[in-house]
């Protein structure tokens, strides 16, 4: 398999990657023939998963939007995945110029695509961390330079925490990020969840499974488990619901069944 300028050598190219995954649902060209037989086989058992990450990129742009009208003008996003068209980088700068962006993955290649993308963006950057380790995102030197801690900060956890499991205690990671940023940061999050799908849960854990064979497992929370990740926010109205329900900027029953499948909110820290 002959590897792309944008592929880093460090990186095995024959194994699937959950964010090379999502860019092909995306409808993205930074993935291989590895990622798009994970993903074909994924969408056997659950054929609207395009339309899920759809969803759940659109609930981003808003969320990011909304974060700007609230005079937020820094944004963390932490398992960013590999930068498409309408980042948060793109949304929060056109909202407001000169918007702080940091980007935080622990891909290889999402880190890498992300420092091409962003080139020449003095306002934006990208780290090469894990969100089990809040401290080494905290202290990296890439954010201290663009994120005043001391200011509200928008932290985007979006698709990234059901692919950490409860033995590495996401839970505290989240905490531990919550008192690390000043009164009225807001938490922006999506998770996905048996919840919604338009499908009985037997047949949707058919994909889970495909990603506990890519070593990269999916864990469906319920909407109760997902609240605890707000725990010490306010949520902002309307709350922790469906993704289209979320301040929809079109009619939400004009949606695909599928892309009320998970959960998205935004809490504000007191």
């Amino acid at each position: 398999m002959e590897r792309p300028a944008w592929a880093p050598r460090s990186i095995d190219i024959s194994v699937p990657s959950v964010s090379r995954i999502y860019d092909y649902y995306l409808g993205g060209s930074h993935n291989f023939e590895v990622d798009r037989e994970a993903a074909r086989k994924a969408m056997e058992y659950l054929p609207g998963l395009p339309k899920i990450m759809q969803a759940n990129r659109a609930f981003m742009r808003r969320a990011v939007r909304f974060a700007a009208g609230e005079g937020i003008t820094q944004f963390l996003d932490i398992g960013s995945g590999i930068p498409t068209f309408g980042n948060v980088h793109e949304v929060a700068q056109t909202a407001v110029p000169g918007a702080r962006v940091v980007y935080v993955d622990h891909d290889p290649v999402a880190v890498a695509h992300s420092e091409a993308v962003l080139a020449g963006n003095d306002a934006a950057d990208v780290v090469a961390a894990d969100l089990r380790k809040p401290q080494e995102i905290l202290t990296n030197p890439r954010v201290e330079r663009l994120i005043d801690l001391n200011r509200p900060v928008a932290l985007l956890l979006v698709a990234i925490l059901h692919f950490v499991e409860d033995a590495d205690d996401p839970y505290s990671a989240v905490a531990e990020l919550r008192e690390a940023l000043a009164p009225g940061s807001l938490l922006i999050l999506t998770h996905a969840s048996y919840e919604g799908i338009p499908l009985p849960a037997e047949r949707a854990e058919g994909a889970v499974d495909v990603y506990k064979d890519i070593r990269n497992p999916l864990i469906m929370r319920s909407r109760d488990e997902i609240a605890r990740f707000f725990e010490g926010y306010d949520m902002v109205e309307p709350g922790l619901v469906q993704m289209p329900h979320w301040r929809p900027e079109s009619a939400p029953e004009d949606e695909d069944p599928f892309a009320f499948s998970g959960f998205a909110g935004v809490g504000r820290s007191a």
